[in-house]
């Protein structure tokens, strides 16, 4: 019998450097229980293993169809919603969400259609800050905070289960989410990062860090832009203007030789 309200199947679990093969098939099994089934892998420290199927208790078909990537931005690229799962405050500055408001974002712009990943760090360590600047928003469990150490299977349940309730409740778009571009088809992950690239680009040939580090700039450029939730389109526009930015930087660099 097919299962009711089944989940969007443009919801993924990526977990990213898992260092125990054990903590993954935990996690499938968290996943399985509340009706996800897409489970992708960063770069393990090891390969899954006995221990893994053991701890997967049914949930060993989630193991063997998850891909692995050897980065999280591969693993992410066709995404255009990604969701950081963080225990800690870092120089990051990331919008946070609790468990259950990331689930219901997280179901309705899949429902758009659109791709979208949580993602979990490293066991003992997290997600690095480069990692966690690859994402849209930063997700936090409220545990207490004089025994805040999660499992990672745990985290996983919880998300898992929160996404599960924005199933069954039928989460939609706010409205202004509607308004902020997905009516023309979000960019992807892989689109944003060409621009952010482009654009690192531009602000050298330009001169505008004038000898400053290009860091601070570009984590606040960053933010500004996935704030925006831009769409295929603007990322075009935005690509056309740099372009002829850099063409004129390079024009002006000729008449000054």
């Amino acid at each position: 019998m097919q299962a009711e309200n089944p989940a969007p199947p443009a919801i993924r679990f990526v977990l990213v450097g898992t260092q125990h093969p054990g903590n993954i098939g935990a996690a499938a099994r968290a996943m399985k229980t509340m009706g996800l089934a897409r489970l992708v892998l960063v770069a393990p420290e090891k390969a899954l293993d006995e221990d893994a199927y053991r701890r997967s208790a049914g949930a060993e078909d989630l193991l063997d169809a998850a891909p692995v990537h050897a980065t999280l931005a591969e693993a992410v690229a066709d995404c255009t919603l990604v969701l950081g799962c963080t225990a800690r405050s870092r120089r990051v500055s990331l919008e946070e969400l609790l468990p259950a408001e990331a689930a219901r974002r997280a179901v309705a712009h899949a429902a758009s259609p659109a791709e979208v990943a949580f993602v979990f760090g490293r066991e003992r360590t997290g997600l690095t800050n480069d990692e966690l600047q690859l994402c849209h928003l930063a997700v936090h469990i409220p545990s207490d905070p004089a025994f805040s150490s999660l499992n990672l299977a745990a985290a996983v349940q919880v998300l898992a289960y929160e996404t599960r309730l924005a199933i069954l409740a039928g989460a939609q778009p706010a409205p202004a989410e509607v308004d902020a571009g997905f009516r023309e088809g979000p960019a992807s992950h892989a689109q944003m990062e060409g621009l952010f690239g482009q654009l690192g680009q531009t602000l050298d040939e330009i001169d505008f860090h004038k000898g400053r580090s290009p860091d601070s700039a570009m984590r606040k450029l960053r933010r500004l832009f996935l704030r925006s939730a831009l769409s295929e389109q603007e990322v075009r526009l935005l690509r056309g203007i740099l372009s002829d930015a850099q063409r004129m930087a390079m024009l002006a660099r000729r008449k000054d030789d």
